[in-house]
């Protein structure tokens, strides 16, 4: 990795002198390699500098990589062969031409990393976020205490299973219209475990028609569950999960039927809906049930605010779960998340900033602060 001298130049005034050299980039995948030069000759007529590369492999021929500035020093050479070394030279240019010879390096072969450098920062943050969700189900597990706002959509499930107990209706759940493959029919089938037990609490009847089959399984497990816990397993009745169709428009006619003719005193809404979520919604509404929703789906959360009582927005529904069952595991990971979440906020502050000084203030350190810290994101 040291230099090699090139030829005698025809002109000696203006010879270059200085030395090359090529070595292995670290912390990366290979291919690439990291050339430098220096010179100690004056440097006044140079305009720029070429950069050729040669593969050691017999018949190879001096190939053009790059022309730089006269003020670099470095360049980074990618998309080379790993099975074989380089040699490069590096010649300075004139107005008129070559201003000497060439500086040629010592052949160098490209390396395979055991780590790649430039995701060191996406490695720290994977910690960061592990170590907080870690730290918070160590905390809860210990009793520390963990505080989560009130969602007043489910504290409202209570009302809605005991109006429903008053007036002798049914409760009517609908856990969206995908399958089990969705997270947001997990998070549906995990609210309905808790409306499940309050209804068997209060003797409430509790109707749960689907439009997936795996769902139904999963829909009646949950029940069963909860009816189990309730100390009410007699009153399980799995005929009240039914599976409809698979089709859409096909399920949402017979719900709203279903609906009209039943009258159910509290209707919930969560999973995955699209257009027929208006639809459930407005018969729910037309009926005078009480209505709760929570989706993921943001261009049905209009229709859902306009039509029921309650609804879980965004990551509420899926909060749902730790905020009804207050089980140490799934409130350490929610505060975890929450952590880290705040991070990502202070993340996005600082880049603004840093942003916006840039723009103010362009000839000082702050726009050499934002490239390093968008270098450091763009890993």
């Amino acid at each position: 990795m040291s230099l090699l001298l090139a030829a005698a130049p025809a002109n000696p005034a203006a010879q270059t002198q200085g030395t090359a050299k090529s070595s292995d980039v670290p912390w990366d995948a290979g291919g690439a390699l990291l050339v430098e030069w220096s010179i100690t000759s004056p440097t006044e007529s140079i305009t720029g500098w070429r950069i050729e590369r040669k593969g050691e492999a017999v018949g190879e021929e001096w190939v053009l990589v790059a022309e730089v500035p006269a003020s670099a020093r470095a360049h980074t050479v990618g998309k080379l062969a790993n099975d074989m070394a380089h040699r490069f030279r590096v010649t300075p240019l004139a107005a008129t031409g070559p201003a000497g010879p060439a500086l040629e390096s010592t052949p160098v072969t490209p390396k395979i990393d055991a780590f790649l450098g430039h995701k060191f920062p996406l490695f720290a943050a994977i910690l960061f976020v592990s170590g907080c969700v870690i730290a918070f189900i160590v905390a809860a597990r210990k009793g520390v205490p963990l505080k989560i706002r009130r969602i007043a959509a489910l504290d409202a499930v209570d009302n809605a299973v005991g109006r429903a107990t008053e007036m002798g209706r049914p409760v009517l759940f609908i856990a969206g219209i995908q399958d089990m493959d969705n997270i947001s029919t997990v998070a549906g089938i995990t609210v309905l475990g808790h409306v499940a037990r309050t209804a068997a609490e209060y003797d409430a009847t509790i109707e749960v028609p689907t439009s997936r089959s795996l769902v139904m399984e999963a829909a009646r497990e949950a029940v069963q569950a909860s009816y189990l816990s309730a100390g009410r397993s007699d009153s399980y009745n799995p005929d009240l999960i039914r599976y409809i169709t698979d089709e859409q428009f096909g399920f949402v006619a017979y719900v709203s039927g279903r609906m009209v003719r039943e009258r159910p005193a509290a209707c919930f809404y969560m999973g995955c809906f699209f257009a027929e979520s208006l639809i459930l919604a407005e018969t729910g509404n037309s009926i005078g049930a009480i209505q709760i929703a929570g989706t993921a789906e943001s261009s049905q959360l209009p229709f859902f605010v306009a039509a029921c009582d309650y609804t879980l927005i965004g990551e509420e529904f899926f909060a749902a779960s730790s905020y009804l069952s207050r089980e140490p595991d799934q409130m350490g990971s929610l505060k975890g998340q929450d952590a880290a979440k705040l991070a990502v906020a202070i993340v996005i502050v600082v880049g603004t900033t840093l942003a916006t000084l840039a723009v103010l203030l362009p000839d000082g350190a702050i726009p050499g602060a934002l490239e390093w810290f968008k270098g450091v994101l763009g890993s």
